[in-house]
């Protein structure tokens, strides 16, 4: 379900990763794209014009202040069809106005996890790659669903990087 799986939560020096409590600390790979105004372009949803992003790679990713950037998990996640998760920013991070968002990995959703990093503050923050950035919880049902993201053949299924947004 989960490639590479970390059997237990890592913790040394790092901000934590791995097998936590009820679910997984995801990590942040080292890819980014953060937000510019340099091309004076507009963010719309229906027209995404990937001009309003930088690309930058890192072990350490800054993000200028109230602003945002995509990255991408460096975890391959497979779903179960009888599986829904939710996915939660970690408190290290949230304590210190980083914002983290993710959609819920439907049943059968399988492909790395865009991440989506907001930084609440008037200073700049830092990511680190490789390290925590989330936690998954998992949801088990007793029945599978009906109509799974792979059967409604769902437009961000099997991504294999950082994904921007398709209608």
């Amino acid at each position: 379900m989960i490639e590479p799986f970390t059997d237990r939560q890592v913790r040394e020096g790092v901000i934590s990763y791995g097998v936590s409590s009820y679910g997984y600390d995801i990590r942040v790979a080292d890819e980014f794209r953060i937000f510019t105004n340099v091309n004076s372009t507009i963010v719309d949803p229906k027209h995404f014009d990937p001009r309003s992003l930088v690309d930058y790679q890192g072990d350490v990713c800054l993000i200028p202040p109230n602003s945002f950037a995509l990255a991408r998990s460096v975890e391959y996640f497979r779903i179960p069809r009888n599986v829904l998760t939710i996915c939660l920013g970690k408190s290290t991070y949230a304590r210190c106005g980083i914002i983290v968002n993710v959609t819920p990995f439907e049943p059968e959703w399988e492909g790395f996890v865009t991440l989506e990093i907001s930084n609440t503050t008037p200073l700049p923050a830092k990511i680190y790659a490789n390290e925590g950035l989330c936690q998954v919880i998992f949801f088990e049902s007793d029945e599978d669903c009906e109509v799974s993201y792979k059967d409604k053949k769902g437009k961000y299924q099997s991504q294999s990087g950082i994904v921007l947004p398709r209608l």
